[in-house]
């Protein structure tokens, strides 16, 4: 059993207390945590007629089920036994022995006659024992009659029983292909006593409803748990990007889409499903938050490792100097190359850094202004190219930010999409397996029709004849349904999703509202860019326009400096000729004087 447990004798499962059933608690344990499909064997039948000493053999035992008058009046009732089945794999075996509830009125008055142990059990196989001895002291003690004690006959008879019961009997299984396990078996006794005890009949359905209600709830919370565990065992935090953590929560959803799938049934409204969707949404949103919160404390942590040598330069004034300025940018650029290294710092790296480039803005206008080797005209620039850097950071935060929430949608659209695809599968199994009960049940009822003609109950006929009919329009309405399949499928998604047909005198639900808020929000984001562009370009032409202005300037002063220096030259020159001139004339004079 999936519990990892054995039982080694029966349990008492129903009590049998005058005309009040009562259900064992122990045994409902024991029930609650068999999670494999069961094959569940009862047997009913008078006293000291062999039923117990059978279901021991079933449990391959020869004892366990107490036999005959050794039961006392106060313990009758339903004895169960669950053990391993021998020979179908992963499947428990109940066994179910009465004892004494011939004698309760209420379980007599839902005793339903011949007719309908023909309609409950369409298959039907006899089979005779002769006497187990020949002893009849031995009889009253069959459980300790050694095996070669017993008549052959007779153990032959009861291995080919036992090797019937083993090899035919199937899985527990409910309408529309419901496989029963030992937790769903605990919710149908217990709904089962208790409207016995009320003096009404049984209603399947209603039963079924109510088994639906509890395993649905829990198939809730198995997938959403098998999500989250799946989502700690393969996420190392912080991812890389975004997409990284999406494309992981895709595979993680989609397993846990297939796990409700698995272990839910008669979901119509969609409401479980829809339960889980939202449960791994705020599950996803939490794993999100904690992505962003570890690559946050990352990033800031291995940029204040990366930053310390420039932070200790500005404490002792490095950039007090003239030159600092430029010294300070290399400093600073170091920081940001060395960070941009750092590998899997994850969503929050650009923020981070966004936020430490901020905090140096005071600083480095300082440094700049008291550069002393700079120009007015340098600084000017110096401070405006700073503001261009600072408003193109902005922009690439932005623009991750844009990227990021795109994604975000991208991702909520694929989970829908996942959600429809699986939906639209299980009810394809759920219509093919309805339509194969639907044809086993008209197969067996034209079967009793022929045995009510053959045994003279025409009135009987001619009712079930009806209800004949009844199935056949079923089955053809639903074989004729099939091609419309998509657009209900869809119809009912679309409820689910809520877009869940909302009252037209409320204004939308909160779900709506959550959805248009994050259209929204990628709206601002991307109004946002765009005006931060915008910004940037201005600043830009004007950067631009600025290094024009500088450049005209620097052209008119170095064209005035050439005009100067070559009117300077032409004085030297003049100056020099006449000097030349004058000497020539002097030495011509000095040699007349000579003369």
């Amino acid at each position: 059993m999936a519990s990892g447990s054995t039982m080694t004798a029966p349990i008492c499962l129903v009590e049998n207390h005058g005309e009040q059933l009562n259900v064992n608690p122990e045994a409902l344990q024991i029930l609650d945590k068999i999670s494999q499909p069961v094959v569940v064997v009862g047997i009913v039948g008078l006293y000291r007629t062999g039923k117990s000493y059978l279901m021991n053999r079933l449990a391959g035992q020869n004892h366990g089920f107490v036999l005959g008058s050794t039961v006392r009046s106060e313990t009758k009732g339903i004895w169960m036994w669950c053990v391993p089945h021998p020979s179908k794999l992963n499947h428990t075996l109940v066994l179910l022995d009465t004892e004494g509830l011939g004698t309760n009125p209420k379980i007599q008055n839902s005793n339903l006659p011949r007719e309908c142990i023909k309609q409950f059990f369409p298959k039907r196989k006899c089979f005779i024992f002769d006497r187990p001895t020949s002893d009849r002291n031995l009889l009253f003690h069959l459980e300790k009659v050694p095996e070669d004690k017993l008549d052959s006959t007779f153990q032959e008879q009861s291995k080919k029983f036992c090797t019937y019961i083993f090899n035919h009997t199937k899985t527990k299984t409910l309408k529309e292909g419901i496989i029963v396990t030992g937790s769903r078996l605990r919710t149908l006794v217990v709904t089962y006593v208790d409207t016995i005890n009320t003096g009404a009949v049984p209603c399947l359905e209603n039963v079924v409803t109510t088994l639906a209600q509890r395993e649905n709830s829990v198939a809730v919370q198995k997938a959403a748990d098998h999500y989250s565990k799946q989502m700690v065992q393969r996420l190392t935090l912080p991812t890389d990007t975004l997409q990284e953590l999406l494309d992981v929560h895709a595979d993680c959803e989609r397993e846990a889409i297939a796990v409700f799938m698995e272990h839910s049934f008669k979901d119509e409204k969609r409401e479980f499903q829809k339960k889980l969707m939202d449960t791994v949404k705020e599950r996803k949103k939490d794993f999100l938050l904690q992505n962003e919160d570890a690559s946050f404390k990352y990033s800031q942590a291995q940029l204040k490792q990366l930053s310390e040598p420039l932070m200790k330069s500005i404490s002792i004034g490095t950039f007090c100097v003239p030159g600092g300025y430029h010294l300070y940018l290399e400093a600073k650029e170091k920081v940001e190359s060395d960070y941009n290294l750092v590998p899997r710092k994850g969503v929050k790296a650009n923020e981070v850094l966004q936020q430490f480039l901020q905090n140096q803005v005071a600083v480095e206008n300082s440094i700049l202004q008291g550069d002393a080797l700079l120009t007015y005209q340098e600084k000017a620039l110096a401070a405006e190219w700073a503001l261009k850097k600072a408003a193109e950071k902005e922009v690439e935060l932005l623009s991750q930010k844009y990227k990021e929430q795109q994604q975000k949608l991208e991702a909520q659209e694929r989970s829908f999409k996942e959600n429809i695809a699986q939906l639209r599968d299980k009810l394809e199994r759920e219509r093919e397996n309805f339509r194969m009960e639907q044809e086993k049940m008209l197969k067996h009822k034209l079967k009793i029709q022929e045995e009510l003609l053959n045994e003279g109950f025409l009135k009987k006929s001619v009712k079930l004849h009806a209800e004949i009919q009844l199935l056949k329009k079923e089955i053809a309405a639903n074989k004729e349904d099939k091609c419309s399949l998509g657009p209900w499928i869809f119809d009912v998604i679309g409820k689910m999703l809520d877009k869940e047909m909302p009252d037209p005198n409320v204004c939308g639900t909160a779900e709506q509202a959550k959805e248009e808020a994050a259209e929204k929000e990628v709206e601002l984001l991307s109004q946002k860019y765009k005006e931060q562009q915008q910004k940037l370009e201005a600043q830009e032409r004007s950067f631009k326009e600025n290094i024009a202005q500088l450049r005209d300037k620097l052209e008119r002063d170095r064209e005035n400096l050439q005009r100067e220096q070559e009117k300077m030259l032409k004085h030297k020159l003049k100056r020099h000729v006449l000097e030349e001139v004058a000497a020539a004339e002097v030495e011509q004079m000095t040699a007349c004087v000579l003369l």
